[in-house]
């Protein structure tokens, strides 16, 4: 029954970690093939900086060999495979102390962490964007930043792309473009809100 399906050459937009890739190609050497799904670096291959790591992207066909290639236990000798097959394995080790003197630790590094879901990375990330600077130096508030996000602006918007958006969500959610629909009166008073604090902003002047 299943031989007389056709077979996909792609998988669907459904399938398990397909992101669409948008004109980029899969990292395997000498493939063309969209890369589609996310994989860890080559093993040993050098970061550079303490962070999280970054990702390459290959097709299905590559990232399906990667993964039938994983090995959790590589490198491990018997007894630390033993010991992390154990049920509670993790569940023994102990808490480190706090400071007694008031000083503070040193952070732990990135690789300290398992971050198979990327939520820690994500958030890094997001936290790094968030605090980038605007190539022409001008400052940014927090509250510049927060209103921002509302307009959905870029770091380095001038002016004109500030009066532009704030014209496109004014016709967007006004109750007279809506037939009188004044459901989205909120968020029509975050968006005026928001063009109040940028167009006093000096990063906007």
């Amino acid at each position: 029954m299943a031989e007389s399906q056709p077979r996909k050459d792609r998988p669907n937009a459904r399938f398990h970690g397909r992101v669409e890739a948008q004109g980029r190609v899969c990292a395997e050497p000498g493939c063309s093939e969209p890369g589609e799904f996310r994989a860890p670096l080559v093993e040993g291959a050098q970061v550079g900086r303490d962070g999280p790591p970054p990702f390459r992207w290959l097709c299905l066909e590559h990232v399906r060999a990667f993964n039938s290639g994983y090995n959790f236990f590589r490198g491990m000798s018997p007894d630390e495979i033993h010991d992390a097959q154990r049920p509670l394995a993790g569940w023994e080790r102990e808490t480190r102390a706090f400071n007694a003197t008031g000083g503070a630790d040193r952070p732990p590094r990135w690789a300290d962490f398992a971050d198979p879901l990327d939520a820690i990375g994500a958030r890094f990330r997001q936290r790094m964007q968030d605090a980038a600077g605007r190539k022409d130096g001008k400052p940014l508030s927090g509250r510049d930043r927060e209103a921002m996000r509302v307009l959905a602006l870029d770091t380095d918007a001038d002016r004109m792309a500030l009066r532009r958006r704030y014209s496109d969500l004014v016709r967007k959610y006004h109750p007279d473009r809506n037939g009188g629909d004044r459901s989205h009166e909120n968020k029509l008073q975050a968006v005026i809100e928001a063009y109040q604090q940028l167009k006093r902003s000096p990063a906007f002047a």
